[in-house]
């Protein structure tokens, strides 16, 4: 059998798996960011499962100054700092590599490289295939006929092997060393090696296929011509220099020891305490089973003691870690009460009726609560003591069940306490039960708490109760055509599986109620997230009627246009291909019409041919802009036409989506199943489809109302800039009044241009737009950008200070807060590193902006909610996306519906300036909006 080494980039690749996440980074918590160690983990045992190694190693550079540094001081001196966070990183994977029993190369002198390439080079020779584990280009100096380059599988892009082949076709050259001359020529900007000004790679790779070396090039400078000529004989010493710093040293003091690379069998006891304290759930699973236990992990760890635990400071939101006692439902005392006969109904209701607060859960045949059926409910109130109700399959004889509990769920008085409890209200409105009284929910009060961590209900339980719940798919399963419902499962089981539900909700409260008061945010819970509650119940349970012939028949007209551009670009491409393909798009685009000679390749060597790419190219060529109509019409019709008449409940004849309030942390609504806020509107084919959503019958129309430019005004108000609030109040169009300020010209002789330029910078200034981003998305050169962010910011100074002022509140307290008190935690707002400080900074800008516009909106929705309720009005309110409202409306409640939601909508949060709110009818969305 042939053996087969792999070398891990171990920096590289814990680089790569920390800002794979950078926008959506894993905590513990404790506030660990564990994103570096979870992608590490994850690469590792993918290589591990798939390819079998039978010898690994892993290596890092040491801070040991290497020959590079001392032969050429500026040698990686421009490199920004390492994030805290990874630094912070650094010994959990060294941990975790320990703990696969895995060897740590280090040597102090030689980069990572070094050491890779002098192992691969002298286990070839052993008679081994050799993999160097990278996604660093300049490993492919050591390819050969048994050494490979190991690409890892990135952003949806499968893992890809380079051989000699793959290196010679991928650089253009004749021979694999020729990879050190086009970098030396070329240079490297992240390793500050210099190269030959005015030399990229392109070029490099022209010149070397002409020359063959960078000597040669320099001995026949005489046949170059012009700047060329001229710098290659000026640089010709630093280009040979350039030339050996990105050669990879092969004579590392270092020896292969065959012995010590074998791969062996992981170390529980290491590994097991490691995934425990981060939190490590699935990974534990993935390498334990199914046994895994996150608390008992935890427990058994205590406090690390090994080499590599070093203390960590991170911010954290919450001051008590949580618990580590390693508690199930074998090992803990529990009282969980099945309730069947009438008597005990009666005699649990006389319980539940005595309460202030009771936690309750429902058990249902599966998730979509506007599908499914109930099984049973769960009630406690006393912590370790809760109750059961199965219900029948016969519907008549659960709504006889239910109506034991009604006065429970209909009084007032009585706070009802759930996890994710939405779903809980959805599921009872369609057997008739309507839910009063005030609602405190465990899964958005955590999201308060800690918006950026994960909210369900086992892992809050073994976070903060130190308290591993019963696993759903010990009862029912794991995913597939043989996975049970809760109907198929005894019902001894399902007693505690539901008892503890509503058990462990019930301490998640009490602990979350004191967490919120600690943060100021028990206000923005008790009157914005759980009244909401009640709002998305009733919309979701609403739905929106689709007219589905209509968008059969638009299906058919789109493929016609399909087939059209389709038939456009092969004609003017002169060739068939497939135009879904992004590698024949690229080799047709680039190779064949040669429509860009600089076009930038993707790491698999294949041209990039994403939207950015091909709107830059728009202007340029007839062509791509008829492939970008063709991806449009293509997405349109599979996103939006044909899928959504296959998403019309049958129970309804309607379309009902899911809002979910706990997953941006801006504060804002999301939707999916389907996601209806992502329905096109700024294309005249994308708006078609909002024809096909329509008011129930004849009797109804939709109304749409919509905040006018609602994040300008907020930022008029929060920052109180005079000139921006002058403008809104004197109803004077914000783009063009800014418009006048920047460009120093009359109001009335703004041209569309300019306005254009000033609503850029508007919409820029909130979301930290630089001068580069704006020269970018207007098309004009940098300086001209700068120049007018400067006028930007000397018209508007208010606007300046709040962005200086907020940076340096958020550097002192790790947050920002909205209007309203929904907090944005910053982890990094004062990272070295300027790239993570950067988006950090960003957030902090736009957070209280698009949270109080979120906030905004909300509060308007539980107030019209209310008043239609009050006024027993028929009309319904179907959808809310963003800054906008709609509602199917009774004829003969239009105009009270009207003066209620504008009403409602412009006074929810006062403003500095006016509160503009656009409403319109129509037969459907489109003639509405």
């Amino acid at each position: 059998m042939q053996k087969k080494l792999f070398l891990l980039d171990g920096m590289a690749l814990m680089y790569r798996a920390h800002f794979a996440l950078s926008k959506n980074p894993r905590f513990t918590s404790g506030g660990i960011n564990t994103s570096a160690v979870m992608g590490f983990a994850n690469t590792l045992l993918d290589v591990l499962k798939k390819e079998k190694p039978s010898h690994i190693a892993v290596v890092f550079d040491t801070e040991a100054p290497t020959e590079r540094h001392i032969e050429f001081e500026s040698y990686k001196a421009q490199r920004q700092s390492m994030p805290e966070d990874l630094a912070a990183a650094m010994p959990y994977v060294m941990r975790l590599i320990e703990g696969f029993n895995i060897p740590i190369i280090v040597s102090d002198g030689y980069e990572a490289d070094d050491i890779i390439g002098t192992l691969a080079k002298k286990a070839e020779k052993e008679g081994f295939q050799v993999y160097c584990m990278t996604p660093d280009k300049d490993f492919a100096q050591l390819v050969s006929e048994n050494i490979f380059i190991y690409k890892p599988a990135r952003m949806g892009n499968g893992m890809e092997i380079l051989g000699v082949k793959e290196v010679l076709e991928k650089w253009e050259i004749e021979h694999v060393h020729q990879v050190i001359d086009i970098l030396g020529l070329w240079g490297d900007a992240v390793d500050n090696i210099p190269g030959i000004p005015g030399i990229g790679e392109k070029t490099a790779k022209a010149l070397i296929k002409q020359y063959g070396s960078v000597e040669n090039i320099i001995a026949n400078s005489a046949d170059l011509k012009g700047k060329q000529r001229e710098n290659v004989e000026n640089f010709a010493e630093q280009g040979i220099l350039s030339k050996k710093l990105a050669t990879i040293i092969l004579n590392v003091p270092i020896e292969f020891d065959e012995e010590r690379f074998e791969l062996t069998s992981p170390i529980k006891e290491i590994l097991e305490p490691l995934f425990g304290e981060l939190e490590f759930r699935t990974l534990g699973k993935r390498v334990f089973g199914d046994e895994f236990s996150v608390t008992e992990a935890r427990a058994v760890s205590g406090q690390q003691g090994d080499l590599f635990a070093q203390p960590i400071e991170v911010i954290r939101t919450d001051e008590d870690v949580p618990l580590l006692a390693s508690s199930t439902i074998e090992n803990t005392e529990h009282n969980y009460i099945l309730v069947n006969t009438e008597a005990e109904h009666k005699q649990l209701l006389a319980q539940l009726m005595e309460q202030e607060s009771v936690s309750f859960d429902t058990e249902t045949t599966g998730t979509d609560a506007n599908l499914v059926d109930l099984v049973g409910l769960s009630f406690s109130f006393k912590i370790h003591e809760a109750f059961y109700v199965p219900l029948p399959e016969n519907r008549e004889e659960v709504i006889k069940i239910l109506s034991f509990y009604k006065p429970f769920f209909e009084n007032e008085a009585i706070e009802k306490i759930g996890q994710n409890i939405k779903y809980d209200l959805l599921m009872l409105k369609w057997y008739g039960i309507s839910i009063k009284g005030k609602l405190f929910d465990t899964m958005l009060a955590h999201y308060l708490i800690d918006p950026d961590t994960r909210h369900n209900m086992d892992v809050l339980s073994e976070n903060y109760l130190g308290y591993t719940p019963i696993s759903i798919t010990k009862l029912i399963g794991s995913k597939g055509k043989s996975q049970l419902t809760m109907r198929d499962v005894p019902v001894e089981k399902v007693l505690d599986y539901a008892a503890e539900d509503a058990d462990v909700t019930l301490q998640l409260s009490q602990i979350f109620k004191s967490k919120l008061h600690v943060l100021n945010a028990t206000k923005l819970a008790e009157e914005i997230e759980n009244p909401l509650i009640y709002v998305l119940a009733d919309v979701e349970k609403e739905g929106i009627k689709i007219d589905s012939e209509a968008l059969r028949n638009y299906s058919s007209e789109l493929e016609i246009e399909i087939r059209k551009f389709e038939q456009i670009v092969y004609d003017k491409a002169g060739v068939k291909f497939n135009i879904a393909s992004p590698k024949q798009l690229g080799e047709v685009l680039f190779d064949k019409l040669q429509l860009d000679p600089k076009a930038k390749k993707t790491k698999t060597g294949q041209y990039q041919t994403g939207e950015d790419v091909l709107v830059a190219l728009a202007s340029k060529s007839d062509i791509v802009k008829d492939i970008l109509d063709f991806r449009q019409l293509q997405k349109l019709k599979s996103t939006y036409v044909d899928a959504l008449p296959l998403l019309v409940n049958p129970k309804t004849g309607r379309v009902h989506t899911s809002f979910n309030q706990a997953v941006a942390a801006t504060g804002r609504l999301s939707s999916n199943n389907p996601n209806l806020q992502n329905i096109p509107i700024k294309t005249e084919r994308g708006r078609e489809v909002r024809k096909a959503f329509i008011p129930r019958d004849e009797n109804h129309i939709i109304l749409s109302a919509d905040y006018s430019q609602i994040e300008l005004r907020v930022i008029a108000h929060i920052s109180q800039e005079a000139n921006m609030i002058e403008a809104f109040i004197n109803n004077i169009d914000i783009h063009t009044a800014t418009a006048a300020r920047v460009y120093g010209v009359p109001i009335e002789e703004v041209d569309s241009n300019q306005r254009r330029n000033a609503k850029a910078v508007n919409f820029g200034i909130i979301y930290g737009q630089s001068a580069f981003g704006l020269s970018q998305n207007l098309g004009i050169p940098r300086k001209e950008a700068a120049e007018i962010i400067e006028q930007y910011f000397a018209q508007y100074p208010g606007i300046k200070k709040y962005m200086s002022d907020t940076m340096n509140f958020a550097r002192e307290n790790g947050y920002v807060e909205t209007i309203m008190g929904r907090r944005r935690y910053l982890r990094d707002i004062n990272s070295a590193n300027q790239t993570v400080r950067g988006f950090a900074e960003r957030n902090a800008i736009n957070a209280p902006i698009q949270g109080s516009a979120a906030d905004m909106i909300k509060i308007a929705m539980i107030r019209i909610h209310k008043e239609m309720i009050e006024k027993n009005l028929q009309s319904k309110m179907t959808l809310q996306v963003h800054d906008e409202l709609v509602f199917d409306v009774l004829k003969s409640e239009k105009e009270v519906m009207k003066e209620l939601i504008v009403n409602h909508m412009k006074n929810a949060i006062q403003l500095s300036v006016p509160v503009v709110v656009e409403i319109g009818e129509g037969k459907n969305w489109l003639e509405a909006h």
